[in-house]
């Protein structure tokens, strides 16, 4: 597990400094999904989805 969480935690911040710096390439979308990966592995993956249910459900239907 201390694996999965480092791993989030340097896709991470390399996918925050793709975003400062406006640097949109392959490398990006790479970066972005190797930290969705991760990040799923972690504890984090249950609050994530559940604040993610709690907002789609407060959006009023169109």
């Amino acid at each position: 597990m201390a694996v999965t969480i480092s791993l989030a935690l340097l896709f991470g911040a390399l996918l925050a400094m793709l975003l400062k710096t406006r640097s949109l390439s392959a490398g990006s979308a790479f970066v972005a999904v190797g930290f969705g990966y991760f990040l799923a592995a972690t504890g984090a993956a249950g609050p994530i989805n559940d604040f993610t249910a709690a907002v789609i459900t407060a959006i009023p239907d169109l």
